[in-house]
């Protein structure tokens, strides 16, 4: 059986039972445990679970505070992010939203000279302190109830500040993501500052990893064809998604990218 091959296995086996050991797949799949360790480190580097001693248990990302989420797919965010920032103009107005991934795009655009002006609309604080070193970009916060597990300021203020701006771009990071269900979070009051964002941009970008594609939260953000841009790491989204007018950009952890039917901006 080949890497890839047995690698599946393992997932198919976590997908099933929530959990794996060990000793138990390398039995099962007639390998040594040293090989069976390697698997779960490269899986679990890839976002796709969270190592246990002796095993590994699948993740949620979707509810995990902030500060953990950064740590999953991290190489994969980075890539996102940067590809997103070649979305942006100088001169722009811009707003972005609190995910891990979007923060990716945040450091992204700090080192992007080349985007100069900009302005930057948010409900994320990291977003603020990352931007705040330069004083080319203009940071407009929110304002809103702070949620210290998600770091994210939302609520009825954040909203209707949010809808006041009228953006080129929203970058949107989505708890969950589907070809059929859209953009969609686990939190109602998230989902609510999301929509405004959305709603006050000319084209919304969604940044969504491996992680979060083929899966469904409870709270609608985004209908699939409201999505204008989905910039991620799985090259075969593009075919799931060809039915919709979304431009799919496929980036790999180096940073590779490349656009399927890519608008202008």
């Amino acid at each position: 059986m080949f890497t890839k091959e047995r690698r599946e296995q393992v997932l198919v086996r976590l997908r099933r039972d929530g959990r794996v050991e060990v000793s138990a797949l390398a039995q099962e799949l007639d390998v040594s445990e040293d090989t069976i360790r390697r698997d779960l480190r490269a899986l679990a580097a890839d976002g796709h679970l969270q190592k246990t001693h002796g095993g590994a248990v699948a993740l949620d990302p979707a509810r995990m505070s902030l500060s953990a989420r950064e740590h999953v797919a991290a190489g994969a965010k980075q890539a996102i992010g940067a590809a997103a920032a070649e979305l942006v103009r100088p001169g722009q107005t811009i707003v972005l939203d609190a995910g891990s991934t979007v923060l990716s795009l945040a450091r992204a655009l700090l080192s992007a000279r080349q985007v100069r002006p900009l302005t930057v609309v948010t409900n994320s604080l990291d977003v603020v302190t990352t931007l705040d070193a330069d004083p080319d970009l203009a940071v407009h916060v929110s304002g809103g109830e702070w949620d210290r597990h998600s770091r994210l300021l939302a609520g009825p203020a954040a909203v209707a500040a949010v809808g006041r701006y009228r953006a080129d771009w929203a970058f949107l990071g989505a708890c969950a993501l589907d070809p059929v269900a859209g953009a969609t979070s686990v939190d109602s009051r998230d989902a609510a500052v999301k929509v405004a964002m959305a709603g006050s941009a000319r084209q919304v970008a969604v940044l969504a990893d491996r992680t979060k594609l083929n899966t469904t939260s409870t709270h609608l953000v985004l209908a699939p064809a409201a999505i204008d841009v989905l910039v991620t790491d799985v090259a075969d989204v593009a075919e799931q998604w060809r039915e919709h007018p979304t431009a799919v950009v496929v980036v790999d952890a180096p940073g590779r990218q490349e656009a399927d039917h890519l608008p202008p901006v």
